[in-house]
């Protein structure tokens, strides 16, 4: 069956549940959502629809109709936690810590010169604060896996900046395990010098890029 042939009928249906799923806060605060129940309703009926291509005209929009419902609820489902999550996260970190949603991850950036003393590996004891409080919001959601990612600033050899990436990746890492975060979910990379989101050519671009990135990924 080709999917242009889908009926206009599922498509309008699939666009009605997409709009159920909408939350009540401002107009971004729940675009992922709407985001996971637009992509799982779609998906949701082709699938249905191919699943049941050997029967009937009639049989085949049940499938894709039901399909779609299941897709757009479990596209939705996923999206809002993550909204819910990130917006309970911004309300309980310091300012100093950056809470974004980039697609289906949740990213929460720490700056190493809260992290760290100079050349060190030992959490300072405010972020320890705020790594526990992490650490309590991964545990309330636990259908998700973590990626601590270390990065520096280009200053110093490269060797040097990739073992202390991964070293301060590590201590973040084991506080968030430390803390009751499975084992399991939790990986640290040392990313070096390598991923820079700001200029190395200035003091404050270097500073933006000496960061600790727990990425936190649906699923």
């Amino acid at each position: 069956m080709k999917i242009s042939k889908l009926p206009l009928a599922i498509v309008a249906s699939s666009l009605v549940l997409v709009a159920g799923c909408a939350g009540n806060g401002g107009p971004n605060d729940f675009e992922r959502t709407r985001q996971g129940a637009a992509i799982g309703a779609a998906s949701g009926a082709i699938l249905g629809a191919v699943i049941n291509r050997n029967d009937s005209v009639r049989e085949r929009n049940q499938g894709a109709l039901i399909g779609a419902a299941l897709g757009a609820g479990i596209g939705g489902a996923i999206g809002n936690n993550l909204d819910r999550q990130a917006e309970e996260l911004r309300q309980s970190l310091g300012n100093g810590v950056g809470v974004t949603r980039q697609g289906d991850q949740l990213i929460v950036t720490l700056s190493q010169d809260i992290l760290f003393a100079t050349n060190s590996t030992a959490v300072s004891g405010a972020s320890q604060s705020d790594l526990a409080t992490v650490a309590g919001s991964l545990n309330r959601y636990p259908n998700t896996t973590v990626n601590v990612i270390g990065h520096t600033d280009n200053v110093g050899s490269a060797e040097f900046n990739q073992d202390l990436s991964q070293r301060r990746a590590q201590a973040v890492a084991s506080l968030l395990i430390s803390n009751g975060v499975s084992p399991a979910r939790v990986r640290s990379i040392g990313a070096g010098e390598n991923q820079p989101i700001a200029s190395n050519q200035t003091a404050s671009g270097r500073q933006q890029n000496r960061r600790v990135e727990i990425i936190i990924t649906e699923g």
